[in-house]
């Protein structure tokens, strides 16, 4: 590995945890004296006001809205919004509820939630960067259909992440001689991003979440199955009359110049990544089959052995995968660390701004947003199936859908075995909803932000925030609608 590749993946594992270290060093000096003798200090959301979740949203708001008003500033200083709501949140909770307190939630969300999440996209990123699609493809309407159908099939076997950063390049390259693409970009968020994912607790981190606590591998083979082919079936008929459209447009006038000659056959170059990917999987199936009952405890947060062998793992892997990858092939790719980076930068303030949010939602009927929360249940106590699909959905569109569906997992009683027997609808909509309304943000989903970062760079010119809402209202609302009707009234 050369000095400028070992030199970008330092900048990348620094840049990881450089929100929370900064806001670590501004709690800690008095963390010892602050925590209790019996244990870490557990955040009450029932106490908390729903003042404290005003970060969250003048984070939500600065990726929303800087890019649009503010590009150029954006582009340069994205980290340092990030750090400035990242410390709104921090600063004022720790002057109220103690260091302790503070440094506790920070360690716990890092630990558990942040680290690993940022790792595994890493893996997945940086060993599916590796992999290179030869030739021009040629981005016809049945082309682009066909990619995104082979995308959606193979996201549940190596993850939204790994699907997606395999198939967004080869996607870009056979429409860069197109004027009208972003459609294409869009529907692929939509389909191998997301809803491909469904299938399997490999496809998305909800569904992983879900087989952590107890939920059967195949259980989301069979119970998503119906839902995921009937909006994947409508979603791929839409694109490909949408796409013919565009298509017909451009017909007639001068295309652009094709930047991918065809001087090279369709191929598959990098195809010692691919037992990687098969050593990303198995180090995840690790970390949830093998359970050695070896915990340490950090400031409070209980990180258990093999969660380490899992991360150490995805980090080794990341490394022979740069190792043993020919540098040309990551060029070729148009590879480079500012998508992961600026994903890094971005989730680390959502990740530390979402504990509140997370808390009181957790707090159920005793916190701030209890009336979202006696929506999800009728007077006679039984789960409205149809408010647990929707809620689950609209909160996954903006906060991260991982914890989203750990919440309404817990809301509906937690017990796998029952939400797999008698609550299995309720535990389909729950899946369903955190799964597929990730598509309706770039937020909601890891993927979504980083296809979009590589679609930019490449020159697409991608909708605003709000721009892309308009096209998931459009396209995916009806779709989530019929959903409803059909399997959750």
């Amino acid at each position: 590995m050369g000095f400028v590749r070992r030199a970008m993946v330092l900048r990348l594992v620094a840049t990881t945890s450089a929100v929370f270290t900064s806001v670590l060093a501004a709690v800690a000096l008095s963390t010892s004296a602050a925590l209790a003798a019996d244990g870490a200090p557990v955040l009450n959301g029932a106490t908390l006001s729903p003042l404290w979740s005003l970060p969250f949203a003048g984070m939500l708001l600065s990726i929303a809205l800087f890019p649009l008003l503010a590009g150029h500033f954006w582009h340069h200083h994205y980290g340092k919004v990030a750090l400035f709501w990242a410390a709104a949140f921090v600063i004022p909770f720790a002057a109220t509820y103690g260091p302790g307190a503070t440094t506790h939630e920070v360690v716990h969300t890092a630990l558990l939630e942040y680290i690993p999440f940022i790792i595994l996209l890493f893996a997945l990123f940086t060993v599916s960067g590796g992999i290179l699609i030869t030739g021009n493809l040629h981005g016809s309407p049945a082309m682009n259909t066909a990619i995104l159908a082979f995308g959606t099939l193979i996201a549940s076997l190596i993850g939204t992440t790994g699907a997606s950063m395999v198939l967004i390049r080869p996607l870009l390259r056979a429409n860069d001689n197109r004027r009208y693409n972003v459609h294409t970009v869009v529907f692929f968020i939509f389909l191998v991003s997301n809803i491909g994912g469904s299938l399997t607790p490999l496809g998305d981190p909800p569904l992983f979440l879900g087989f952590l606590k107890g939920v059967s591998f195949f259980w989301t083979t069979t119970h998503l199955l119906h839902d995921t082919v009937v909006i994947a079936v409508l979603l791929l008929i839409a694109f490909y009359l949408l796409d013919r459209y565009f298509y017909a447009k451009e017909e007639g006038r001068k295309l652009k110049l094709d930047p991918t000659p065809d001087t090279e056959g369709l191929g598959l170059r990098g195809a010692q990544n691919l037992p990687l990917l098969g050593g990303i999987i198995g180090a995840i199936l690790l970390s949830a089959l093998w359970k050695p009952g070896i915990v340490f405890d950090v400031l409070g947060t209980h990180v258990e052995l093999q969660w380490i062998v899992r991360d150490v793992l995805l980090v080794v892997i990341s490394l022979i995968s740069l190792a043993i990858t020919p540098k040309i092939l990551r060029e070729r790719n148009g590879f480079d660390w500012e998508p992961i980076l600026e994903v890094a930068k971005l989730f680390a303030a959502i990740f530390l701004t979402i504990i509140p949010v997370i808390a009181i939602l957790k707090a159920g009927l005793n916190g701030a947003f209890s009336p979202l929360v006696q929506l999800v249940t009728s007077p006679t106590g039984e789960p409205v199936n149809v408010w647990y699909f929707w809620l689950t959905g609209a909160l996954s569109s903006f906060l991260d859908n991982a914890p989203t569906y750990l919440v309404f997992f817990n809301l509906a009683g937690g017990n796998p075995h029952q939400l797999m027997g008698p609550l299995a609808v309720t535990l389909e909509a729950i899946s369903a909803g955190a799964v597929f309304m990730g598509a309706m943000t770039y937020i909601g989903n890891a993927p979504n932000f980083m296809v979009l970062s590589i679609a930019r760079h490449r020159g697409v010119k991608m909708p605003s925030f709000f721009g892309y809402m308009a096209w998931s209202v459009v396209f995916l609302v009806p779709c989530f609608v019929l959903l409803t009707f059909l399997y959750f009234l």
